[in-house]
């Protein structure tokens, strides 16, 4: 939505920017409204057509500003490239652009930013896996402002599609993206009838 393209710049191969923008609580319910009605009605749902029939939404933890951060982040030295193996087993490439810290309820913690032909890519298992949260991991699409800083909000943080049925094959978050703090914010674990 507030993207533009940037010059490429040496801390990754791929660049977006953002305006400084906190998405508020109305922009962020319309946005879970769009993705529902794309889910139950769209030829290229993730679901299958009998999901589809059944679908009654997704699962959100409210919306949390203090999970909606601007971060400083430190760029990732030397060999940059990482396999990160998929649900099915197969492997895919990925660049290991950057780490950056921040506190969650009084413990820090430390994420890597990815990069690959699509964009940024922010894995994460926090410690609501996997009674609340997806145990291979959520997804964020961390954006890059014009001063270095990224935009992460974990209000937007989504499930990869082989939450929904095995027909897919998703990444699964690596080690160093794991941690022991609950994140409670973005997408839940699926639930509901059409997930019987």
């Amino acid at each position: 939505m507030y993207k533009r393209a940037l010059k490429q710049r040496p801390l990754c191969l791929y660049t977006l920017a953002i305006l400084e923008h906190f998405m508020t609580t109305a922009e962020l319910e319309a946005v879970r409204r769009e993705k529902d009605q794309f889910f139950k009605q769209h030829p290229q749902s993730p679901l299958l057509p009998d999901q589809q029939d059944r679908f009654t939404g997704l699962s959100y933890y409210p919306y949390n500003a203090d999970l909606d951060r601007f971060v400083e982040v430190t760029p990732v030295k030397g060999d940059r490239r990482i396999q990160i193996e998929t649900t099915t087993g197969d492997m895919r490439v990925y660049e290991r652009c950057a780490r950056f810290d921040l506190t969650v309820d009084e413990q820090p913690i430390a994420l890597t930013i990815y990069a690959s032909s699509h964009g940024y890519f922010l894995p994460f298992v926090d410690a609501g896996a996997p009674d609340e949260t997806y145990p291979a991991g959520r997804y964020v699409e961390p954006e890059l402002l014009p001063d270095g800083r990224f935009h992460v909000d974990f209000n937007q943080a989504y499930n990869p599609t082989c939450a929904y049925n095995e027909g897919w094959s998703c990444p699964i978050t690596p080690a160093e993206n794991r941690v022991s703090v609950q994140l409670r914010a973005g997408e839940k674990n699926p639930a509901g009838p059409w997930m019987e």
